[in-house]
């Protein structure tokens, strides 16, 4: 039995890539992506090490059980989540960001690949999705949900285009808790991240955001509590690498 949506009030901070800008936290964000789009890739793999791929197939497979037919894949980004969820072999998946400069890039890589018949990228932004109610048998939102706005009105606005049953996997940075991973962690990214950032895309603020933002995110237990006010029911929390970042789940 689903739970029945209700009104949720805003629990998040709102940090902003650009602090003396006056523009909205949606509009830097598009921007702030727009303008690392050329490096972003490249800036995964090598601040990630990897690991981010691993994470990602993780978050896939948990759809497996599923069977999702329609997949949408909100904050796509240069696309590589909704190249991961053809393993899951659906009929079509759509992803959609904010970012024309991002999409224009996975656009690129999916014709490279020849997967244009079965992934079609869009812009769109997550909080007011352009799809109709009940569209998809499964969400998927990779390092995307901290850059929302409105965290509380994009879940929302995804619980809405999904079907009932279907599911919703976020795979999000989280905050590690013990020693000495904690302190690493807080030093690489505090560090390490906005130099190397700065050094290959030219633009400091966007990985000096990505600390912070994930600082602000409501992790574990807040963001579950915000699916479930959504809606979700069936939510969980899957830890990974030592709590360096989590897959979330829930079912409408």
């Amino acid at each position: 039995m689903t739970n029945k949506p209700m009104t949720i009030e805003p629990m998040t901070n709102i940090v902003t890539p650009y602090k003396n800008q006056t523009a909205g936290k949606k509009e830097q964000v598009a921007a702030m992506f727009d303008n690392i789009a050329p490096k972003y890739d490249f800036l995964n793999q090598l601040l990630s090490l990897g690991i981010h791929k691993g994470w990602r197939r993780k978050a896939v497979q948990m759809l497996q059980s599923q069977k999702p037919k329609t997949i949408l894949d909100v904050a796509t980004g240069t696309g590589d989540f909704a190249i991961e969820a053809l393993k899951l072999n659906p009929i079509k998946v759509v992803g959609v960001d904010i970012s024309v400069g991002m999409l224009k890039l996975g656009i690129e890589k999916i014709k490279k690949l020849g997967l244009q018949d079965k992934i079609e990228l869009k812009p769109a932004d997550s909080e007011n999705l352009p799809f109709n109610n009940n569209s998809f048998d499964a969400v998927t939102v990779g390092f995307g949900v901290r850059n929302f706005e409105n965290l509380e009105k994009g879940i929302s606005d995804i619980y809405r285009v999904l079907n009932p049953g279907g599911m919703l996997v976020v795979l999000e940075f989280s905050k590690p808790l013990n020693f000495p991973v904690k302190q690493v962690y807080n030093f690489y990214f505090k560090y390490i991240t906005p130099f190397v950032g700065k050094l290959f895309s030219k633009d400091s603020s966007a990985y000096t955001y990505l600390p912070e933002s994930v600082n602000a995110f409501p992790a574990g237990e807040d963001f579950l509590k915000i699916l479930r006010q959504a809606g979700f029911n069936e939510t969980k929390a899957v830890s990974l690498t030592f709590g360096i970042a989590s897959i979330y789940a829930g079912r409408k």
